[in-house]
């Protein structure tokens, strides 16, 4: 007798699907291994040269210390308010703030007429770029060496002021205490032009130029283009500028020390110039800490208060388009 047998294919069982929330599980912890990897070592220098640092020099500077032997002598407060009601460190302040004002209402207007020049087609625009950008390369220490050689008496600017007929505009550069200020920042100007121009034409690229020749289409003149839609688009590379340019200002330290050493009489001093002279010239290391701690508490008030009133908006844009 013959039996029949049905051939139905043999599949293995298919193993089973694993949970969701197995899942996100694992990526969570995937994705915290991989901070955690890639921000220890940045929060561990972070930490080593900048936090402990600050920390130290706030123990520091409430003791009266010359840098020799242990920390006997608390003072507290006293020096900070010898710092802060000194005439001297009060004048540092005002240099300081000074060139940071200067830096804004010179340097910005004639960084972005340099960059909206060297942003059009000219011929040899790179080597003008290059030209402009140069100084910015050279090294403070370099820098200040130069011109203070051709700022001394009978140097290269006084020959050449006399041989082009200015010769009544010949001065003591960096030894009247009227002018010494305003002779660095022109030094400074020089230094740092280029890369406020370089920032800005990187600012300038990301301007697309279908609206300017929709601008022009509609009748809209340069001048209008630039000041309706080129520097509205520009704002938050604007922006950044002014806040790197502050902060260098109120850390300004090289050019200053090398030129002058924050003379004559004090004319040219600033926190950075005032904190050295202090702490290591003569020996008052605690007093020189609090002033670096003032320093330090001066440019972190001006950063909170600028990322909360100016970048707010720039970076929350950021963050927007990025999660977008």
């Amino acid at each position: 007798m013959s039996t029949a047998t049905s051939s139905r294919p043999l599949t293995a069982p298919s193993p089973p699907a694993p949970a969701a929330g197995g899942t996100r599980r694992r990526s969570r912890t995937r994705t915290r291994l991989e901070l955690a990897l890639l921000l220890t070592p940045g929060l561990v220098l972070f930490t080593g040269f900048v936090l402990v640092p600050i920390g130290v020099a706030g123990v520091y500077s409430l003791y009266s210390w010359n840098g020799f032997g242990p920390l006997t002598d608390f003072v507290g407060l006293k020096n900070y308010v010898e710092a802060l009601s000194g005439d001297v460190f009060q004048s540092a302040i005002g240099h300081n703030l000074i060139i940071a004002s200067l830096s804004i209402i010179v340097q910005l207007p004639l960084s972005i007429g340099l960059a909206l020049l060297l942003n059009r087609k000219l011929r040899g625009r790179a080597f003008l770029r290059m030209v402009v950008f140069a100084p910015y390369v050279l090294s403070e220490a370099v820098t200040a060496v130069i011109w203070l050689l051709m700022l001394q008496p009978g140097g290269f600017v006084d020959q050449v002021l006399r041989n082009v007929g200015l010769g009544g505009l010949v001065q003591q550069w960096l030894a009247d205490p009227a002018i010494v200020l305003y002779t660095l920042f022109v030094v400074i100007t020089w230094k740092y032009i280029g890369f406020g121009v370089i920032l800005l034409l990187a600012g300038l690229q990301g301007v697309p130029s279908e609206l300017r020749e929709a601008a022009a289409l509609d009748g809209a003149t340069a001048w209008q283009t630039t000041r309706h839609v080129v520097l509205p688009l520009l704002g938050p590379t604007i922006r950044v500028w002014i806040f790197l340019s502050v902060i260098g200002s109120l850390q300004l330290f090289d050019l200053v020390w090398i030129m002058t050493l924050g003379g004559p009489a004090n004319a040219s001093t600033t926190m950075a110039t005032y904190l050295i002279d202090h702490g290591f010239k003569r020996y008052e290391f605690g007093f020189g800490s609090a002033v670096a701690v003032i320093l330090f508490i001066i440019c972190f008030t001006f950063a909170l208060f600028y990322q909360r009133f100016a970048l707010r908006r720039d970076t929350e844009g950021a963050l927007t388009r990025a999660v977008s």
